[in-house]
């Protein structure tokens, strides 16, 4: 298969270059960085600053992951715009050049999050539900799946994949956290009852590809383990992995002070449930947590 790629250099993007060309599909990686593609993603990887230098160029599917890190800073105006323009402007710049080509992929992947449903509090959340809550990450998700589905008119499949939080033995979330926990400062936020819906990397590229080869698929998918837990699980889980205490906790209050809006989206969360990819007979490698943590801190 021929597949375009938008956020071919992140964490997800790398690890998908890396299995498809195991598979022998030809990729195509759209970058603010063209000329670093072949060295993040895998020789053979062509990079394109601009979607024009592909002209009306034949591809079986698009795969859009593009999108600046939502929860490195806190939200300013300023960073709420580069979020915004990262995700749903990006998305809209592809959908309409997508409507010029003479020959449409069949197929649009378009990334989302489980941030889609808002604090989701104890409600258990499947691709059914409806948003919660109107935070700022599901009014960003909402927008982003918005923009995608703009596809449908040009015949095209389009698939939604609402990503939980990604463990990685290297990058991604993890790697914020491991240097305080190793350390024995691992600490709970808040009360700690939040719900983390995770997913191991491994996962996640399987998700993808699953969906990439699946010709009934469409519409959203909960790309999360089947088994969430609260942040207080989490917290005890990845400090007894590293055989260190974590007796701390975080108080609300000051998350609030220190990152204002940013600071609800590490108190709030989503029991957010796969059903869909279960039912599609999607296997996951890494139901729970603690077999997922094993594996990546080797």
């Amino acid at each position: 298969m021929r597949v375009l790629l938008s956020g071919g250099t992140g964490l997800i993007g790398r690890a998908l270059c890396d299995q498809w060309r195991a598979q022998g599909h030809e990729l195509i990686v759209w970058s603010r960085r063209p000329e670093q593609v072949p060295a993040l993603c895998g020789e053979g990887v062509r990079g394109i600053a601009r979607l024009a230098e592909l002209g009306d160029v034949a591809l079986d599917a698009v795969v859009n992951l593009a999108g600046a890190p939502i929860a490195d800073r806190p939200w300013t105006r300023r960073r709420k715009a580069l979020l915004w323009d990262s995700r749903i402007h990006l998305t809209e710049e592809l959908v309409d050049w997508l409507g010029g080509l003479s020959q449409r992929p069949a197929l649009l992947l378009s990334g989302s999050a489980v941030g889609w449903y808002g604090d989701g509090g104890e409600h258990p959340l499947t691709e059914d539900c409806a948003p919660v809550s109107n935070d700022f990450a599901s009014q960003l998700c909402v927008a982003w799946e918005e923009s995608a589905q703009r596809a449908e008119s040009l015949g095209m499949r389009v698939v939604l994949v609402r990503t939980g939080l990604v463990l990685a033995g290297e990058g991604g979330f993890l790697a914020r956290l491991l240097p305080s926990f190793r350390l024995g400062l691992g600490a709970r936020l808040g009360a700690g009852r939040q719900w983390m819906p995770w997913i191991h990397l491994r996962d996640q590229v399987a998700v993808i590809d699953f969906l990439l080869q699946h010709p009934g698929a469409s519409g959203p998918y909960n790309a999360c383990a089947p088994q969430p837990v609260r942040n207080a699980e989490f917290t005890a889980a990845l400090a007894g992995a590293l055989k260190r205490p974590a007796f701390l906790a975080v108080p609300a209050a000051v998350l609030k002070v220190g990152l204002g809006e940013l600071s609800g989206l590490l108190l709030g969360g989503q029991k957010a449930l796969p059903q869909r990819l279960l039912e599609e007979g999607f296997v996951f490698g890494f139901e729970d947590l603690q077999t997922a943590l094993a594996d990546l801190l080797v």
